[in-house]
């Protein structure tokens, strides 16, 4: 009997929400059993990382990568992983572009450590004892993984041969990517996003859209929307302007803005740009005729003023692999 094509499944950074969508393949997770040898993966299975270094290079037929780059080992796995891969995939939003714990990037290393381990009421560290990568204990030298200054994507660290969006990817875009991959199937050229679309979450979106004019920002829980009108037209902040399709829109149809986790459509360099870019030519600031300048300038930054989180908002998923990247250093 033939050796089947060895299959690994690993996380970085990450809330294991990736995890959850590959066991909702259902009944398919079958079928995945039987085209692959499921090698590794270290919320299931107690491969060691010793068993990977064995392995002869690209001896690995396909890696799902999920989680971002926010330590040494992270990074150590990353590259390990790539060398014993024939195909390494970066799974969900994390991995492609660094997701919500990259919004860590907006403050330092110091900061983050302070607020975690010093400043936090729930924490009783008198000493002010803070992570060390290597600490001194009779027993001899504990070690650590050394805790970035930024999250990175994987991309960023080594070569990537497909991406699959999502926080966490639908299951059904996991599956077609896998069953593409079983059958034999022309791939893209490397470097493709696989189980998504090309244009953006409002061209699957069914809600109504008509011309937007925006007169303020409402928060979620600040107004019950109409059902099947265009909630960015109805003042909430819906990202599926900014963000690739792919999803089937589910967020829109339980009355939910996007979020934005499939990340840009094909072509655009920077969600948050995008988004940003947008909002401008739709904001309504009244009539401006007989206006100062001082005066319109107060009506737009009300406006603005009525978005409660800039970089939580338009770079929720995106930061680390957007083109700032976070907080940039004065």
């Amino acid at each position: 009997m033939p050796e089947k094509p060895k299959l690994a499944i690993y996380w970085a950074a990450s809330c294991g929400g990736c995890e959850i969508a590959v066991v909702n393949l259902h009944e398919k997770i079958l079928d995945v059993d039987a085209a692959f040898e499921f090698m590794f993966c270290p919320c299931l299975l107690d491969t060691k990382k010793k068993d990977i270094e064995a392995l002869p290079d690209k001896s690995i037929a396909i890696t799902l990568f999920n989680g971002a780059i926010r330590t040494a080992e992270n990074e150590e796995m990353a590259r390990l992983l790539r060398k014993k891969s024939q195909l390494l995939i970066a799974l969900g939003s994390c991995a492609c572009e660094g997701c919500i714990l990259g919004l860590a990037n907006l403050h330092s290393k110091q900061e983050i450590f302070k607020a975690v381990y010093l400043d936090n009421p729930t924490i009783d560290n008198p000493a002010g004892t803070i992570p060390s990568p290597a600490s001194e204990v009779p027993e001899g030298t504990l070690t650590i993984p050394a805790f970035y200054d930024k999250v990175k994507t994987l991309g960023q660290v080594t070569a990537v041969d497909y991406f699959i969006p999502g926080c966490p990817p639908e299951s059904h875009q996991i599956w077609n990517v896998v069953e593409a991959v079983v059958s034999g199937a022309q791939l893209p050229p490397a470097g493709s996003v696989l189980g998504a679309g090309c244009l953006s979450v409002c061209d699957e979106c069914e809600r109504v859209k008509e011309d937007k004019k925006i007169a303020r920002f409402y928060r979620n829980f600040e107004i019950t929307p109409e059902p099947r009108k265009c909630l960015l037209e109805q003042g909430l902040l819906c990202m599926g302007i900014a963000t690739r399709d792919g999803c089937g829109a589910p967020c829109p149809q339980a009355n939910m803005p996007c979020t934005g986790c499939y990340g840009p459509p094909e072509g655009i360099t920077d969600q948050g740009a995008r988004m940003i870019a947008a909002l401008g030519s739709i904001l309504d600031i009244g009539d401006c005729k007989g206006k100062s300048e001082e005066e319109i300038a107060a009506r737009v930054e009300a406006l603005l003023d009525s978005v409660p989180d800039y970089a939580g908002t338009f770079y929720k998923y995106s930061l680390p692999g957007s083109i700032i990247g976070g907080r940039v250093k004065r």
